[in-house]
C-alpha cells in the first residue's frame, strides 16, 4: 500500500528550494524497478505522468525540493554545493514503517546547478542502474534505481563521444541527508536548524538510539551505518569513486553514482575516477575517506555537543569496520560464522591469498562459494593450479561449514562468476549507442538478479 509523507518539508525552507522539474520532448522507459515498485505500492503508478514528468504524487511533496548542503570535496570545502541536477521528488514509507525518499537525477537546473544544465546522459543512468542492480545483488546497502527514461535531448559533455542521448533517473532511498547537509548549517552558525534536523534524523532514521544525548546518538548511528557500507564495499571489490562528504549519508547508504569501478583484479591502488590524480579515493583509501567525513560531521556536530563527548564515538569506527568485514567476508563465500577471532583470521589469510595472486574477490568468492564444499570443483575449475597451491586459504576454509547447501544453482554450473566491470559497461552500451539495442542490457539485469538470488536464498 502507497503511504505518503511529507517529512522533509517539515523541517522548513532553511533546508531547502522549491523547484519546478524540466520539460523533455521525449519520454521513452527504459528501466522499471516492478519489484521495488510493488514493495512500496507504486506498482500501478502512471510512470510517464509520475517518474518523467514528475507530477507530484498524491500526498507527498506539492512541489521538488532542491536540498541544501555543503561539503569537502577532495579534501577542499565547497560551500557552493546543493542539489543542482536533481531533487527530492517525494516521499513515503514502506512496509517497515521507514521513510523513504524518491530522488532524481537530471530533471534540470536548479539554484545550485553552478552553470550546468541539470541533465543526465543517457548512459550516466545506464551506468547507474548497472551499479546499483550488482550492488544490491552482492549485498551492499544502496539506493534503488528506480526509473530511467530516456528523454530526447542532445547534451554536449567533456568525457563522453558528443552529442550524446540525455536521461531522467528516479531513485528509490532510505535519505538523502548527508553529512554535507550538516556541514552547512555548522558553517552558518545556525545552531537552531541543527538541533531540529539532529532531533528529525533521529526520529525518521535511527530505531533504537545508543546514548541519550541527541547529537551522540546520531552520531553513534552514522558511525556504525557506515562502517558496515565502507566493509561492504571492500568485499564486494566495489570502487566509489567519489568519497565527497556531500555524498556520505546518514544512514550509511550508497548512492551518488558517477565513476564507479569493481576492481578487474585484486589492486589496493585502484582508482576509479580518471580525475582522482592522487588516489585519494583508491580502492584501499576507501574505509579512511569515510572516517574522514565521519570526523567532519562530528565537527559539525560539535556546535551542539563538545567534541569530547563525540570523539569516543568516533574512535569506534575502526572496530565496528574489522567486524563488518568480517561478516561480510562470510556472507560472500556462504559460510556458517564460527567465532569473531577465526572470522578476522579467514578475512587475513583472503586478503593475502588476494595480494599475493592479484586475483579478483568475484572469482575467489565465486570458486570457494560454501568454503570446503567447493574446494574440488575450485580446484577442477579454470584457477585450479593456482588454489592447489594456495595452502592457507584452503586450510583455513576447511574449518567452516556452508549455511546451506546452494551449490546445486545453475549459477554454480557455470565457469566464471557474474562481474560487472567497466569493459563489460562499455559492451553493454555500444549496442545501445549505435543500434537501440538494450538487449544485452536486459540480459545482464537478468544475470545480475539471478546471483542476488544465490544470495538471498
Amino acid at each position: 500500500m502507497y503511504r505518503p509523507s511529507k517529512a522533509h518539508a517539515e523541517l522548513g525552507p532553511a533546508f531547502y528550494d522549491e523547484v519546478t522539474p524540466a520539460r523533455f520532448p521525449l519520454h521513452v522507459e527504459r528501466f522499471w524497478n516492478a519489484r521495488w515498485a510493488e514493495r512500496v505500492g507504486l506498482g500501478g503508478v502512471d510512470r510517464e505522468k509520475h517518474l518523467a514528468r514528475l507530477a507530484p504524487l498524491d500526498g507527498s511533496l506539492e512541489r521538488p525540493l532542491a536540498l541544501r548542503y555543503h561539503g569537502h570535496q577532495f579534501d577542499n570545502y565547497n560551500p557552493a554545493l546543493g542539489d543542482g541536477r536533481g531533487f527530492l521528488h517525494a516521499q513515503l514509507l514502506d512496509d517497515r514503517d521507514r521513510l523513504l525518499d524518491l530522488g532524481t537525477k537530471g530533471s534540470g537546473q536548479t539554484p545550485w546547478s553552478r552553470g550546468g544544465d541539470g541533465r543526465l546522459t543517457l548512459k550516466g543512468g545506464v551506468r547507474e542502474v548497472l551499479a546499483t542492480e550488482m550492488l544490491e545483488a552482492l549485498g551492499v546497502y544502496t539506493s534503488k534505481t528506480f526509473s530511467l527514461f530516456e528523454t530526447g535531448e542532445e547534451l554536449f559533455r567533456g568525457d563522453e563521444p558528443s552529442p550524446t542521448r540525455s536521461s531522467i533517473l528516479v531513485r528509490l532511498s532510505h535519505s538523502h541527508v548527508r553529512i554535507g547537509t550538516f556541514q552547512r548549517l555548522a558553517y552558518e552558525n545556525d545552531k537552531a536548524s541543527l538541533g531540529r534536523l539532529v532531533e528529525h534524523c533521529l526520529a525518521h532514521y535511527v530505531e533504537e538510539p545508543t546514548e541519550p544525548v541527541a547529537p551522540v546518538a546520531l552520531l553513534a548511528h552514522v558511525v556504525e551505518e557506515s562502517a558496515r557500507l565502507a566493509a561492504q564495499w571492500m568485499v564486494a571489490g566495489f570502487v566509489h569513486g567519489v568519497l565527497n562528504s556531500d555524498n556520505m549519508n546518514v544512514t550509511g547508504e550508497s548512492f551518488d553514482y558517477g565513476p564507479w569501478r569493481f576492481l578487474p583484479r585484486y589492486d589496493p591502488a585502484f582508482t576509479a575516477a580518471y580525475f582522482d590524480h592522487g588516489g585519494l579515493y583508491c580502492y584501499a583509501r576507501q574505509p579512511q575517506a569515510v572516517m574522514n567525513n565521519l570526523l567532519r560531521l562530528a565537527r559539525a556536530l560539535a556546535l551542539l555537543e563538545p567534541m569530547a563527548a563525540l570523539e569516543p564515538v568516533l574512535q569506534r569506527f575502526e572496530a565496528r569496520f574489522s567486524a563488518h568485514v568480517a561478516k561480510a567476508w562470510i556472507g560472500r563465500l556462504g559460510l556458517r560464522s564460527r567465532d569473531p577471532d577465526q572470522d578476522l583470521a579467514l578475512v587475513e589469510v583472503c586478503f593475502d591469498f588476494l595480494d599475493r595472486t592479484r586475483m579478483g574477490l568475484d572469482e575467489l568468492c565465486f570458486d570457494f562459494f560454501g568454503g570446503p564444499a567447493s574446494t574440488a570443483r575450485a580446484f577442477d575449475g579454470p584457477r585450479g593450479r593456482i588454489y592447489r597451491e594456495a595452502g592457507p586459504l584452503t586450510d583455513a576454509l576447511d574449518a567452516y561449514e556452508p549455511v546451506a547447501d546452494r551449490l546445486a544453482d545453475p549459477y554454480f554450473q557455470r565457469k566464471d562468476p557474474c562481474t560487472m566491470r567497466i569493459d563489460e559497461v562499455e559492451a553493454i552500451w555500444l549496442p545501445i549507442a549505435e543500434r537501440d539495442d538494450w538487449t544485452r542490457f536486459e540480459a545482464k539485469i537478468a544475470e545480475v538478479r539471478a546471483l542476488g538470488q544465490v544470495y538471498a536464498g
